[in-house]
């Protein structure tokens, strides 16, 4: 799940972005008006965490000329502005939860989680195959009745495994889209090959069935042999 944290703050950005990383989000940071506009408008994000008060372009702005183009991906305004009027104009122009601050760290997970599960109407939220279930709102993958221990590297492995379920996925393909590094001055194979490992121990290790293999030469697939 992909956040977009609109805040000119260093501190409380910082603290944010480390926070929600913990929680196994993809967090990109923007520090000013412009700079958020322009990741809202070329990035697909699942949530927006929207600042007011910022340089450049200030968070009403952001939001008008969001709802215009028709992009239409769940705002949360996070700011210190806390009038009844402030809150009116936030909803009026086009947010989806409005939280003043200063918060607590669970009720924006809570707020977050909320409008996750809203969503888009073209949003898959949870993934299956066969016994292997993965919640992307709550961060949880159970395989059976086990609930497995995953690391933030290893999430983000299975979820795209499981979009790509019953075709082969090159280790190119991985270094691109969950590694984030189409150039590749240093090879990555055997980086991905060991996260790979360990993972593909935590899903099939204990269970009557293999869910993920490896195509030789190739890179790996994952698929429910199961009749």
């Amino acid at each position: 799940m992909r956040i977009l944290l609109v805040e000119d703050e260093a501190k409380v950005a910082r603290a944010l972005e480390k926070g929600l990383k913990e929680e196994h989000y993809d967090v990109v940071v923007a520090a000013t008006g412009e700079e958020g506009f322009f990741q809202l408008s070329a990035e697909i994000f699942d949530v927006v965490i929207l600042d007011l008060m910022l340089p450049g372009r200030n968070g009403i702005e952001i939001l008008k000329t969001a709802r215009k183009q028709g992009i239409q991906t769940p705002v949360l305004i996070l700011t210190a502005r806390d009038t009844v009027e402030d809150r009116v104009l936030g909803l009026n122009s086009g947010a989806d939860d409005y939280l003043v601050k200063p918060f607590a760290f669970s009720e924006l997970l809570a707020r977050i989680r909320a409008l996750l599960r809203r969503g888009r109407p073209d949003q898959v939220l949870k993934l299956q195959t066969g016994d292997l279930k993965m919640d992307l709102v709550t961060h949880t993958v159970t395989r059976g009745d086990r609930l497995l221990d995953l690391t933030a590297r290893e999430m983000e492995l299975l979820e795209y495994l499981l979009r790509h379920e019953g075709h082969t996925v090159s280790r190119e393909m991985l270094a691109r889209d969950v590694w984030k590094t189409p150039e590749r001055t240093t090879p990555l194979d055997n980086v991905i090959d060991v996260h790979m490992s360990r993972l593909r121990k935590k899903v099939d290790q204990g269970s009557t069935g293999r869910l993920i293999n490896t195509v030789r030469g190739v890179g790996f697939l994952l698929k429910d042999d199961a009749p």
